[in-house]
């Protein structure tokens, strides 16, 4: 099989593709997150504009920390047993920077699940209210919502103690064994993260809005049958 050469321009650019699409792909999730939220707090235009205003100022920061860790990372290309590798060499203070993106980040997945754990609480109190049937169809749409976030968040967390493992001065620039098993598990928790259970977001909410359908429109032709039971139809009349 043929070997592909990386200049020391191309490792550069590899590596600003690489942090960028970590970054867009982590936004994108953002918004996901925000309109689970909003559908969550029965769409609250000030709910909304209160998740839009945290999450613009927590990416805006990550980006700018982003961009100025990677003016501070060159990259250099290495043949090691014949193959072609890309090695950075971190200046200043880039490990805590790379530190501080994952630590903002981790610090809007906890405040979202906190919201999303606070209005399930909250509205399993309130199922206690209405009718068994009416209260546990809304209990297990409220399920299916806090399940995925749930593991999401477990994912999240996983993947970003990989990330601060790989980023400590023992793995930092090693070439070990360990260190490579390591990079390759967070890689792959990183992809598995990003583009299976993130998705699963998605069609969790949409799993929510299908079961709050199919309740309302249950309920609509039952109380229609209720209807046309009690209303009485006479059948002859006297002139």
């Amino acid at each position: 099989m043929p070997l592909v050469s990386l200049t020391d321009a191309g490792c550069n650019i590899m590596n600003y593709a690489m942090n960028g699409t970590n970054v867009v792909i982590t936004a994108m999730l953002g918004v996901i997150m925000i309109a689970r939220l909003h559908a969550m707090y029965q769409r609250s235009r000030v709910m909304l504009i209160f998740l839009v205003i945290i999450f613009l100022a927590v990416n805006i920061a990550c980006g700018v920390i982003v961009a100025i860790a990677l003016r501070h990372t060159t990259a250099e290309e290495l043949i090691l047993s014949g193959k072609y590798i890309c090695v950075y060499t971190y200046e200043g203070d880039v490990q805590f920077l790379f530190s501080m993106f994952w630590m903002l980040n981790t610090v809007w997945e906890v405040f979202t699940l906190c919201l999303s754990v606070w209005v399930a609480v909250k509205h399993f109190r309130d199922l206690r209210r209405l009718g068994p049937s009416t209260g546990s169809t809304i209990g297990d749409c409220f399920g299916v919502l806090i399940k995925s976030h749930v593991l999401y968040f477990v994912s999240f967390v996983y993947v970003s103690c990989l990330q601060l493992g790989t980023l400590s001065s023992e793995f930092l620039g090693s070439q070990s064994i360990g260190a490579q098993i390591l990079k390759s598990v967070f890689q792959i928790s990183l992809l598995v993260q990003m583009f299976v259970l993130g998705p699963r977001l998605i069609l969790s909410v949409r799993e929510y809005h299908a079961k709050l359908v199919a309740e309302f429109d249950a309920e609509t032709s039952m109380n229609s049958i209720v209807f046309q039971e009690h209303v009485h139809v006479p059948t002859s009349s006297t002139v």
